[in-house]
């Protein structure tokens, strides 16, 4: 069937939307991959005496996450800024950032279904809810790994929210330009 005139996209437009895809999921990378470098930025602070940056990043993520020692990973002796399971989400965002692209194009602004959002809880929750129970000893890694599936699940959530809002800002600065 053919376009209405009023379904008609110019390849103009259609590169403009790319484009600002394209910025959208590179500020967003650029946000996530920042967090989880501040996260491995404090045990190598740390560990080379700069105690004002480990200490302000440290204190920081006190507000998100317990840092309890025996639940953390460390680096050259010196704990994560955030526990295992912390950083398997905020490193699974990293990665689903990195492997979004490969899953669909950018652009596209229609959310997965939300089930696998919920889904994406389930391992999580039987790790800490076993753990709880006594029933199973929860590891840095399957508290790493059930963290990493959360983590990039909320990604691909994340990431066409960021392209839409681009997409109503340019679409605003377009009707209001004389």
């Amino acid at each position: 069937m053919p376009e209405t005139i009023e379904q008609y996209n110019s390849q103009t437009e259609i590169k403009s939307v790319k484009k600002q895809a394209f910025k959208a999921w590179l500020l967003g990378f650029a946000a996530v991959l920042f967090w989880a470098f501040l996260i491995l930025l404090a045990p190598l602070a740390e560990s080379f005496g700069w105690i004002n940056v480990s200490g302000a990043i440290y204190k920081f993520f006190s507000f998100l996450c317990h840092q309890q020692p025996e639940r953390s990973f460390h680096v050259l002796e010196h704990l994560f800024a955030v526990c295992s399971r912390c950083f398997g989400v905020y490193f699974g965002l990293v990665f689903g950032f990195i492997i979004y692209s490969f899953i669909r194009n950018i652009e596209e602004i229609e959310p997965f279904s939300r089930i696998w959002l919920f889904l994406s809880l389930v391992p999580i929750g039987i790790d800490w809810t076993l753990g709880m129970l006594g029933i199973w000893e929860n590891t840095h890694l399957s508290r790493f790994l059930t963290g990493l599936i959360l983590g990039a699940a909320c990604a691909v959530f994340i990431i066409p929210a960021l392209v839409e809002l681009a997409q109503i800002s340019a679409n605003k600065r377009k009707r209001n330009s004389p």
